[in-house]
């Protein structure tokens, strides 16, 4: 005798799998003796805006557009480009403005961080903010703890502490070859 579909007992309810697959985030760090040494990172986040992703470029020690939080530049129609509002870009502590303007940059990424407003945050020249004295390294490892799981993140800089290298889920040094 076959049972009805009502004599059969209730499923246990699941977790629907796309909630299983979400993938995981990575924190990633790149890293080289020299500035402007990362234009794979660049590169790689205008793909990622390109296939569809949301995408933030902080850029802390580049100035020289007087951009600012308030006027991102939008490229691809999903990446975010920040520059701190500065007439030139920030080539040693203690420039006039650089604080302010550096600690306003870092207020907008961390609300994008902690909000989850983006797929991928590259924070360029991190490490030589912090290295800098222009932002607190304990904040920044407290937000970068908080961020949303999914979110990946890549942090560039020639100076990089080690809590965030200890955070990282990939370590990237790049090294110029002498002959």
């Amino acid at each position: 005798m076959r049972s009805s579909l009502a004599d059969r007992p209730p499923r246990p309810v699941t977790t629907p799998l796309r909630l299983l697959s979400e993938p995981e985030g990575l924190l990633q760090v790149h890293t080289a003796s020299f500035r402007g040494s990362c234009p794979s990172v660049f590169s790689q986040a205008l793909r990622s805006a390109g296939l569809g992703s949301r995408v933030l470029i902080s850029q802390f020690l580049r100035g020289g557009v007087d951009q600012g939080p308030q006027r991102p530049v939008q490229m691809c129609g999903r990446l975010t480009w920040l520059r701190p509002q500065l007439q030139s870009c920030v080539m040693a502590p203690g420039e006039t403005g650089a604080s302010e303007a550096v600690q306003a940059l870092w207020q907008e990424s961390r609300r994008w961080l902690l909000e989850g407003q983006a797929d991928l945050v590259v924070l360029d020249e991190l490490g030589l903010a912090l290295a800098h004295g222009l932002l607190d390294e304990a904040d920044v490892v407290a937000t970068l703890s908080q961020r949303p799981g999914r979110m990946d993140v890549i942090l560039t800089g020639p100076e990089m502490p080690l809590a965030l290298m200890a955070m990282a889920d990939q370590v990237t040094q790049l090294r110029r070859d002498r002959c």
